[in-house]
């Protein structure tokens, strides 16, 4: 090869790299964008007009600036989000992407990812200080749309996957028939707004639910809207507390003090195992509330491959920069081990089986997600 036939291949190189950076430039600055969209309304609007809309429609219907909606609706045509149709100059938000950026029952729907994202934004100096420190930042001190969003984006896939697969995998369905028929006493640590704990409790009359979380205001609003979803504290009770010295239930039968106590029947981790400070002392502990010998313990992780090398797509790109932002600083916030997101299913069988289980399996999964039982 010569050394211009080498130049050439080196500037194409360039070029494509520079049609990436371009790429995500369009992506993050439109971001912003969508992040407006929904916080205004503009996609709702679109979906509920029911028909292709102009700028001049879209700004009368949203009670918004026509100048600016009418770029912003050039924008999201540009990304791939709404549809242009040149001779009527107005747009459509087809009916697909509504699941995703409308309709908070769809499993698809992802509007809360663009609140994260804003809030991810806001805290750039928190995370320039920490890069040069090796400090965290708890997830208390974050900005506060973090939380909002993380619930909002969460939700549809723990309403997909909770109550329809994630627990009917575990113990081959005798915990889903336990939960159903006999009543169980279930924690849900790290339970955060409490979205997957009232999931439960809904969908299981006869057991009993506990969340647990050391983020006050999030066990705050987990009661209230337990409170909104006509649960009563007879069905659900919301306490803060670490993930390490969370109380057992109450003792309310005689015969179970005699036969040494009653423990949890089922334990819970909703994405946040690998966020703790101590996520050992965590399983140590579970393990200890923990009824035995048919006690289970479901710990549902992001999705994650073992070797670095099998993350190196589109979904660990995500992950990692969640990692970064999040779930890292979170674990250093408390002197923590920094597992991540990306742990993987070696990374958290090693800690949990540290704790002191026996027994560890991976029961199900999503794109997203991997679900962990555990048993003494």
């Amino acid at each position: 090869m010569t050394s211009s036939q080498s130049t050439i291949g080196s500037e194409e190189k360039v070029q494509q790299f520079m049609e990436k950076v371009l790429s995500d430039f369009g992506g993050a600055a439109s971001l912003i964008l969508a992040y407006i969209g929904d916080k205004l309304g503009l996609y709702k609007a679109m979906h509920d007009f029911g028909k292709p809309i102009s700028s001049e429609e879209l700004a009368s219907f949203s009670g918004t600036s026509e100048r600016y909606i009418r770029e912003w609706l050039a924008n999201q045509a540009a990304g791939g989000y709404l549809t242009y149709d040149a001779s009527s100059q107005k747009y459509v938000l087809p009916s697909e992407h509504a699941q995703a950026l409308v309709n908070e029952d769809s499993p698809t729907y992802v509007a809360g990812g663009f609140q994260v994202m804003m809030s991810l934004c806001r805290d750039e100096a928190k995370f320039l200080d920490i890069f040069k420190t090796g400090k965290g930042i708890a997830w208390g001190d974050h900005d506060k749309d973090l939380y909002q969003g993380t619930e909002r984006f969460f939700k549809p896939l723990y309403t997909a996957n909770l109550v329809s697969s994630w627990i009917p995998a575990l113990d081959n369905n005798k915990v889903e028939q336990r939960l159903k028929q006999k009543g169980l006493k279930v924690a849900d640590i790290g339970c955060g707004h409490g979205i997957s704990t009232i999931l439960m409790a809904k969908a299981y009359p006869n057991s009993k639910f506990y969340g647990f979380d050391n983020h006050t205001a999030s066990i705050e609003y987990a009661r209230k809207k337990a409170k909104e979803e006509g649960l009563g504290e007879d069905r659900i009770q919301f306490e803060v507390a670490s993930s390490t010295n969370f109380p057992s239930p109450q003792q309310e039968e005689e015969t179970e003090r005699k036969e040494g106590g009653v423990g949890y029947d089922l334990i819970t981790f909703f994405d946040c195992l690998h966020d703790m400070e101590d996520p050992q002392g965590a399983a140590a502990h579970a393990l200890s509330t923990l009824t035995k010998p048919d006690g289970t313990v479901m710990i549902v992780e992001p999705f994650a491959n073992d070797k670095l090398e099998d993350n190196l797509n589109p979904v660990g790109r995500l992950l990692y920069a969640a990692s970064t932002m999040v779930c890292i600083p979170t674990s250093l916030s408390q002197n923590g081990p920094a597992l991540g997101a990306q742990a993987g299913e070696a990374g958290i069988s090693k800690v949990v089986k540290a704790g002191g289980f026996k027994y560890f399996k991976r029961a199900a999964q999503t794109p997203f997600n991997i679900v962990y039982e555990a048993k003494p």
